[in-house]
């Protein structure tokens, strides 16, 4: 069982983040599944109304997520909040959703100012050839909203579905092909 460990520690435009920002998701696979964890701080933003599980677009809420692209512009987009939310996303093509509100096994636990998370994803969701990962955090509100990312992708305002870009970055991903 290998597994693989992205640190997120950069802004979306390259910037050292803040220490008390750095986030990092640990991925493998298990028998027939997926499995993601996370530890990241906590910052304090409100939690979604909606009661803990899927929720649709989780990424306007503290969040941490994790792209798995492949061939052909396919990618899964696994987004992960503090409170028990989850989006799960098949994409094929930037931002062209071909499946959404795909049910895992999600639990997350708040202690103090962190959080962590485990996920079990159906290894079936996965795209099948995966090129490249990356991973992002969000957090903050209105003017303070930050945008994190493990490799950032550049460009003029934060966009994680730059998969063109991370394409041409090289993350050793081998025990998921």
């Amino acid at each position: 069982m290998e597994n693989n460990k992205i640190y997120i520690s950069k802004t979306w435009d390259g910037k050292e983040a803040n220490s008390n920002e750095k986030a990092e998701v640990e991925f493998f696979t298990l028998n027939d599944s997926l499995m993601v964890f996370v530890k990241a701080p906590f910052h304090g933003n409100n939690a979604p109304f909606e009661p803990a599980g899927s929720l649709d677009k989780l990424w306007e809420y503290e969040v941490v997520e994790l792209f798995l692209i492949g061939d052909d512009l396919e990618y899964l987009e696994i987004e992960l909040g503090p409170h028990g939310h989850y989006l799960v996303l098949q994409l094929k093509g930037i931002r062209q959703i071909v499946r959404k509100g795909l049910e895992i096994d999600y639990r997350a636990e708040i202690s103090g100012n962190k959080w962590s998370a485990v996920a079990r994803i159906p290894i079936s969701y996965l795209p099948q050839k995966i090129n490249c990962s990356n991973a992002y955090a969000i957090h903050g509100e209105g003017e303070k909203r930050r945008y994190l990312a493990a490799f950032p992708l550049g460009g003029e305002k934060p966009d994680f579905h730059r998969i063109d870009v991370c394409l041409g970055i090289y993350k050793d991903i081998s025990f998921l092909k």
